[in-house]
């Protein structure tokens, strides 16, 4: 938790040395990334093998069989991070300028986590249209995309365009790398309370982003039944005001029909999936299915506080780290990458996303308990059992290259 100096910033009045009194400031002062040489340049040796005229050979050959260029260029070990700034964090839409530190954070973590570079690109355009193109071509200077902080529903289109264009992996965390690791907490929450995913029945609060892509991956992974809500209620088929995502969401899910509130859905569930920044009551949460699963996932304020959650659940999960079971996307993205990347892999499939689940849980093993449904992000363990996890699964559905 930050500590410090509060700043109301205002740019007429602020001086850079009072903000950094606040220790936040302080370590982002300068930026958080910057760029190093894998090569010496000691002498006109190394200089006229490094650029010119060296490196004409490796262009000429590279002009000449352009895959060689994931072998003699940096392309094969680095992703673009790339926003918009219309989604940030709990933020909103702040801006491609303002997203710029988010970015940063993300490529840090990619480097720390599984050595892959990265390189943030905030994009001053929001349309579909303009970010597709954009993103498309500056993509053959990267050996994969990483979509961030892209408002729903324009994330969804923008993905799926740039998936049917490129042939290296696109993956949009704020969808994919939830998903993953909500699945992975749950399969462990739900052989900690002897059921299978099939006799459960979840809710989802929130349509967006992460909303849709944790019920698309549950569906996949055979949850029995899941119904969504958003800022008007439970979504079904036939109601009104539905945009083509949720129209597709309301065809597969919600079996029982629910048509109220988020609470009335709640009473006799199983599982209750927060992803909305509501609040739901506690009385809520005490009508839940014995034996209840919580993962109030929205940040920095839960949906209900874990400690009112716990008086009802057996299992409760947040996105925060000073509480336990932190679904965290540091758990999932940075090992999806470098597996993808290490097998040069030309997409990501759902059977990779749903291996980085499964091999997630699989770290917490035989020390499964209440508070320990997933493991920690700094837990050693985590990113090599992904990458193996996913490299794997990646052959096994034939779009590895190496």
């Amino acid at each position: 938790m930050t500590t410090g100096v509060a700043v109301a910033v205002t740019p007429a009045s602020v001086s850079l040395e009072s903000l950094d009194l606040d220790p936040a400031f302080a370590l982002h002062r300068g930026g958080k990334l910057e760029v190093r040489s894998t090569i010496p340049v000691r002498d006109a040796d190394d200089l006229s093998l490094a650029y010119t005229p060296g490196v004409a050979k490796v262009c000429t050959a590279i002009a000449e069989s352009p895959e060689l260029a994931r072998d003699y260029t940096w392309v094969s070990n680095v992703v673009a991070v790339v926003s918009d700034g219309t989604a940030v964090l709990g933020l909103g839409d702040i801006g491609p300028s303002a997203a710029m530190p988010v970015m940063e954070g993300k490529a840090l973590l990619f480097k720390e986590f599984a050595g892959v570079d990265a390189v943030p690109i905030c994009l001053d355009c929001t349309s579909v249209d303009a970010l597709v193109e954009t993103v498309a071509r500056l993509a053959p200077s990267f050996g994969g995309i990483n979509l961030e902080d892209i408002s729903a529903p324009r994330c969804f289109e923008v993905e799926d365009r740039l998936r049917d264009l490129l042939d290296i992996p696109v993956f949009h965390d704020d969808q994919h790398g939830t998903a993953i690791v909500v699945l992975a907490a749950l399969q462990n929450a739900a052989r900690l309370t002897g059921r299978p995913l099939s006799a459960l029945r979840a809710v989802v609060a929130g349509a967006g982003a992460s909303g849709v892509a944790v019920t698309r991956m549950l569906l996949n992974a055979g949850i029995g039944d899941i119904a969504v809500s958003d800022s008007k209620g439970m979504i079904y088929e036939g109601r009104s005001g539905l945009n083509p995502f949720k129209q597709a969401l309301a065809a597969d899910t919600n079996k029982a029909r629910h048509t109220g509130s988020t609470e009335q859905a709640l009473a006799g569930a199983d599982v209750f999936v927060g992803l909305s920044g509501s609040t739901v009551p506690e009385e809520a949460i005490a009508s839940m299915a014995a034996d209840s699963i919580v993962f109030a996932l929205s940040n920095p304020t839960p949906e209900v506080h874990p400690s009112v959650a716990a008086r009802y659940a057996r299992v409760v999960a947040t996105g925060r780290s000073d509480f336990p079971n932190q679904i965290n996307n540091v758990l999932a993205f940075p090992g999806v990458f470098r597996g993808a990347l290490d097998v040069r892999a030309s997409t990501i499939t759902e059977n990779m996303k749903v291996a980085a689940a499964t091999a997630l849980a699989d770290v917490v093993g035989d020390a499964l308990r209440e508070d320990y449904v997933i493991p920690s992000p700094f837990d050693p363990r985590v990113a090599p059992a992904v990458i193996a996890a996913v490299a794997a699964q990646a052959r096994e559905d034939g779009v590895a290259r190496l």
